[in-house]
């Protein structure tokens, strides 16, 4: 039975449904366990309330030293200037002690996001994530040409191979679209059908 967390920081929410999607196309393959967590707000509380920050989200605080607890992670953060969000650096900062052990080799990890505009920096930001995760010895799962919705022409939609993505607006009223949420969907179970696979292929002790 595979576990897999879904970690991820999220300012005004957008972040936050495509965790919420990503989670339900992992709990879709048969034997997994999925678990959604984030990482805490770093701004102060009255900035964070001034400047329209969604601080009640549902999904409890994640522990960095929980990590090695798992057998696959898809971390999502919005995206800062092209790299992740200091929130999500900060959190992921924290988990030296697991590197020192090694105690993430060999786990599978992957990566989605959101921008403000189209070419706001979506592939930049996941592969800054992947980095982190391969220092960490991890095996980075991407978003596949197999998913259909990574070809979407018709209308304006986030998806790269990299990982799943969305497109906030740059006031931040657009929400995931029904493509996106089936690419998070899709990347999600992904993940979560190689980790299954990975899992029977253990030798039983």
């Amino acid at each position: 039975m595979p576990r897999i967390l879904v970690l991820y920081y999220s300012s005004y929410g957008h972040v936050e449904t495509m965790a919420r999607a990503v989670a339900e196309g992992a709990a879709s393959v048969e034997g997994a366990e999925v678990a959604v967590k984030r990482v805490p707000e770093l701004v102060p509380e009255e900035v964070a309330r001034g400047a329209g920050l969604k601080l009640a989200q549902d999904a409890p605080f994640a522990d960095p030293n929980e990590l090695g607890d798992y057998d696959a992670i898809i971390v999502g953060a919005p995206t800062r200037f092209g790299n992740m969000a200091a929130q999500m650096r900060n959190f992921l900062d924290q988990t030296g002690p697991l590197w020192v052990k090694g105690a993430l080799v060999g786990k599978l990890g992957g990566a989605f996001t959101s921008t403000a505009s189209q070419h706001g920096g979506q592939e930049m930001t996941i592969t800054s994530i992947h980095t982190t995760l391969l220092h960490h010895g991890m095996i980075i799962v991407g978003l596949p040409y197999s998913w259909p919705g990574n070809s979407q022409m018709d209308e304006i939609s986030g998806g790269t191979p990299y990982g799943a993505s969305t497109i906030a607006g740059q006031d931040g009223s657009r929400q995931p679209s029904a493509n996106e949420l089936e690419g998070a969907r899709f990347q999600g179970r992904h993940v979560a059908t190689l980790a299954a696979q990975m899992e029977r292929g253990r030798p039983s002790h």
